[in-house]
């Protein structure tokens, strides 16, 4: 964007806001301008993702899960991992200060609640 009078505008849509800017875009084609467009050079710094490998058979039943919850396999998976993760820690911190287990099974179920049954142990 450039600045004119204090107020940043883009070189082609003349927009001062992302929504000015989508609206545009909304409307216009970037054929119609290629001409004037330039290269840039930018960095993306974005977290790195790991990933793990599942036997077919368990991936479809994942698949069907998210499906049928309509979400991303991937997502639902991450769902799971932070829940079971979250599970060990609850379970690691009542041995380690005497919280009985009354208290971790409360917790799970209010867990289960605010995922809105996106749990591996039901």
């Amino acid at each position: 964007m450039k600045e004119n009078n204090n107020t940043q505008l883009t070189s082609i849509s003349k927009s001062c806001t992302l929504e000015e800017i989508a609206d545009f875009w909304d409307t216009h084609s970037l054929a119609d301008y290629w001409d004037k467009t330039h290269e840039v050079e930018f960095e993306l710094r974005a977290k790195r993702r790991r990933r793990v490998t599942l036997d077919p058979e368990v991936y479809a039943q994942v698949e069907a899960q998210a499906r049928s919850r309509g979400i991303l396999p991937e997502t639902l998976v991450n769902l799971w991992l932070v829940e079971r993760l979250q599970k060990m820690e609850w379970e690691k911190a009542s041995v380690q200060s005497g919280v009985d287990d009354m208290f971790i099974s409360i917790s799970m179920n209010l867990i289960r609640n605010i995922c809105d049954g996106y749990s591996l142990f039901d």
